[in-house]
């Protein structure tokens, strides 16, 4: 089972690049904003991941690994911000075609942000000794107030969006976690997070995917513009 995450993330891609090159969605147009963005969120990402793998905060179980490894990272964990990434902002302007007009108004937007805001804020004071957590939702609160500030509109569809990308997610994730396999591709230190999952997924997970997107998109859509 070797190679199991690489059929994962290949997976997850495939489909999204297929389909980048129809004629109604045309998603290769943003090709030159993605990788530049992507670029820049691993830069974020990347670090942060061989931080906390070096420390024990999470990890990777070999048996699930083809065996190459750059800075302490399975090749498949660098692969994975690059398919991911991808598969999720094409999803993110697939449905803004397939359901133009379909987001949530200002009001409703400023609601949510302030309530996951608030809600983020208590959690990183009430878990600020467990590294993951704090981290994670650290992030997620200055992303949002960056997105808030400067690209307010693009969470009037995103909240949506990202609602239809946990269906993948909880699979894709689930299976990482250890869902339906022997043993976890990626295993986790609950002593650095709260030790709360959905399933096997840690919810921090969620977090943490929703930050991943959200820097992805904001960056393509911004490169984007300024590229055409």
């Amino acid at each position: 089972m070797n190679y199991l995450y690489i059929l994962l993330n290949l997976g997850s891609l495939s489909i999204p690049l297929l389909f980048s090159f129809h004629p109604k969605l045309k998603f290769y147009t943003y090709w030159k904003g993605f990788f530049l963005a992507t670029a820049l969120t691993m830069l974020i990402f990347i670090p942060w991941d061989i931080i906390f793998t070096i420390n024990g905060i999470w990890g990777f179980n070999e048996s699930y690994f083809l065996g190459s490894y750059l800075f302490s990272l399975p090749i498949e964990e660098w692969l994975f911000f690059i398919c991911i990434p991808y598969a999720c902002v094409f999803t993110h302007y697939a449905l803004l075609q397939l359901f133009p007009g379909k987001e949530l108004d200002q009001k409703h937007v400023n609601t949510i942000t302030h309530s996951v805001l608030a809600v983020l804020v208590l959690l990183c004071v009430l878990y600020y000794d467990k590294w993951y957590t704090f981290v994670n939702f650290l992030y997620a609160i200055l992303l949002l107030l960056v997105v808030r500030t400067y690209s307010p509109a693009l969470l009037k569809s995103y909240y949506l969006t990202f609602l239809v990308m946990l269906i993948p997610f909880f699979i894709v994730n689930g299976i990482l976690t250890g869902s339906s396999i022997e043993n976890e591709v990626v295993w986790y230190n609950n002593a650095e997070n709260m030790n709360f999952r959905i399933f096997t997924i840690p919810v921090e997970d969620i977090v943490y995917a929703f930050t991943l997107i959200l820097t992805n998109l904001t960056l393509t859509q911004y490169f984007y513009k300024k590229l055409k």
